[in-house]
């Protein structure tokens, strides 16, 4: 969930591979990951301290019959997300992602970092994070990716916001459709809120938000996607777009993605 400039709180990519057999028989994926973008957690946000985010994505093909390449990623639900406050300038969050149907559905995610203008003015938002963290951790079904990248995002008034950053993960589990590791690569997003709006209490926040975001590699992450977040109140978000990817013998044709993201009250 993108979450606009106004707000910091976000939820949390979208691509969990199920099994390296599964891979190759061009079966699709999904991923368990941080606050996110559209397909990667490459964003400047992390979530709000006290703040628990429930979620439900899901990806599937559009006008294909089985026979043709249809079907669908397993369901992701954020079960549920949380920000916890390190120091005034050092902030993490943390969560646990539910896959369903999978053998082995549960995966974890972290990240830790500081927003903009926190140590300087000037200064970028500098995060590094880890996902896809599985609990099978050996086999040909094994779920343990662990995907650790960086990310180094920036405001530009006017025109949106920013991040880059590269990525590494288990040489072991993150593989081509080929069976090749893939293992390394870059993700960089971009989004852009307008049609600014207020609540009844006078919270400002963006009805509209353009989100896209990208991911290099010819592995279940290489990818990216682009769509148009909805908010109902600055804390419910529903986000609608494409999601296309580098290598389709892991997750077959492009897919339509569904995010629904809720922020709860804050608790602490």
């Amino acid at each position: 969930m993108v979450t606009g400039m106004e707000e910091d709180e976000m939820k949390g990519p979208k691509l969990l591979a199920m099994s390296i057999s599964t891979i190759l028989l061009s079966a699709g994926v999904a991923s368990a990951t941080s606050s996110s973008t559209v397909w990667t957690p490459m964003t400047l946000d992390i979530q709000s301290p006290g703040v628990f985010h429930l979620g439900i994505d899901n990806y599937f093909t559009v006008g294909k019959r089985f026979s043709e390449g249809g079907g669908s990623f397993p369901t992701d639900l954020t079960l549920p997300e949380v920000g916890v406050a390190i120091s005034s300038k050092v902030q993490m969050e943390f969560g646990l992602d539910y896959f369903g149907p999978a053998d082995d559905p549960w995966f974890g995610n972290l990240k830790i970092g500081s927003p903009e203008d926190t140590w300087f003015k000037g200064q970028p938002a500098l995060e590094i994070g880890v996902f896809d963290v599985g609990t099978k951790r050996s086999g040909p079904t094994r779920t343990d990716f662990d995907v650790v990248y960086l990310v180094i995002g920036k405001s530009i008034r006017g025109l949106g916001r920013i991040s880059v950053g590269p990525y590494v993960g288990n040489h072991a589990a993150l593989v081509s459709s080929t069976g090749k590791a893939e293992n390394t690569g870059y993700m960089v997003a971009f989004d852009h809120a307008f049609v600014p709006t207020k609540d009844k209490e006078g919270n400002e926040f963006s009805r509209l938000v353009f989100a896209a975001d990208f991911a290099s590699g010819k592995n279940y992450i290489g990818g990216g996607g682009f769509g148009i977040y909805y908010y109902f109140t600055k804390d419910i978000s529903l986000l609608t777009g494409p999601v296309f990817f580098n290598d389709q013998g892991i997750n077959g044709k492009w897919k339509l993605s569904t995010q629904l993201d809720i922020n709860l009250p804050k608790l602490f």
